[in-house]
């Protein structure tokens, strides 16, 4: 049984962007013992994606401790830095794009351009692998504490520049609780005192504020039995994705076409975006982003709304909706 070792060693949406690779090498080498290099608080999600024999903890693209036998083959689902890490295993053949620091490595071009699933599934092709863009989907988990058909608004993100100032989520929160919502508020544990600084504004009970107060597994749960999800570009936008749970998605400054819903998804998001892209590291929220208006966000829930009937009403209709604000 052959080895074959893959690296993703960055965040949830990263993993999850990358889960139609992952299903797509499991199926041309079942027999092979896979081997995921992932941040290990990843890991709950890695075992609903059910195509990784083992994970090795690592939390950054460097600082792999590889101590197992020789890779047959080694997958580079990450950058410059990944691909140092898995050269340092001498595998006996490494699959990565082009990169000008290796230029005896062959491989497909970078595609700067290209959609997260895209690209994953393209270096896979380009060595005979098929890839199916569409398999994305999770199995949801089993929810400890139920918040079933509760609208999530998520107000986290990874960087400042991707997150909706806090006053504008909490006229979000308003406008579901004067509708008669169930809203819940998520986030990290470092976005606590922003969440409950929106909850406070909104009228919103402390007791409905989970950010910090759950685990991966348990967020993840609470994403897949809501009704609808309002978030920013992030991780949990990926998880409402991999559950067909539907959303409403505030993007900026990367545009939706690189890291959004994919379009096949026939689906289920409403997707914001002012058409212009700026700095993703910024500590600001980005210009394109606050262009992003609560009256724009607010129709874009209600539409969503209309089309998943309240409890008990019927079927829901999938629909999906890209518009660009501004």
């Amino acid at each position: 049984m052959a080895v074959v070792l893959v690296l993703r060693a960055r965040g949830l949406g990263d993993l999850l962007t990358a889960v139609p690779a992952l299903r797509a090498l499991r199926r041309a080498r079942p027999d092979d013992h896979i081997t995921l290099a992932a941040s290990p608080r990843l890991k709950p999600i890695v075992d609903l994606i059910v195509s990784v024999d083992e994970m090795v903890p690592i939390t950054e693209p460097v600082g792999l401790r590889w101590d197992g036998e020789v890779p047959a083959l080694a997958v580079n689902l990450d950058g410059t830095e990944g691909l140092v890490e898995l050269l340092k295993t001498q595998p006996e053949r490494i699959l990565t794009y082009r990169n000008p620091a290796f230029p005896d490595l062959a491989g497909p071009e970078w595609q700067p351009d290209m959609h997260d699933v895209d690209r994953w599934c393209h270096l896979l092709e380009s060595d005979g692998m098929a890839a199916d863009r569409r398999n994305l989907g999770l199995v949801p988990p089993v929810a400890v504490t139920s918040h079933r058909d509760c609208v999530v608004v998520h107000i986290g993100a990874g960087a400042p520049a991707r997150r909706w100032p806090p006053d504008r989520f909490a006229a979000v929160v308003r406008h579901l609780l004067v509708q008669g919502r169930e809203v819940v508020l998520t986030g990290d544990e470092t976005e606590r005192e922003i969440a409950l600084g929106v909850a406070a504004r909104a009228g919103l009970s402390s007791a409905r504020v989970l950010a910090g107060q759950q685990n991966l597994i348990e967020l993840a749960a609470t994403v897949a039995e809501a009704a609808l999800v309002v978030s920013g570009d992030t991780g949990v936008a990926h998880l409402a994705t991999a559950f067909g749970t539907r959303t409403v998605l505030l993007f900026g400054p990367t545009a939706p076409s690189l890291g959004g819903p994919p379009a096949h998804l026939l689906g289920r998001h409403a997707v914001l975006w002012a058409g212009q892209t700026g700095d993703p590291d910024a500590t600001t929220p980005d210009p394109g982003l606050l262009k992003i208006g609560v009256p724009e966000v607010l129709n874009a829930i209600d539409k969503q709304l209309r089309k998943r009937p309240w409890p008990g009403t019927g079927m829901d209709r999938r629909a999906q909706t890209y518009r660009r604000v501004g």
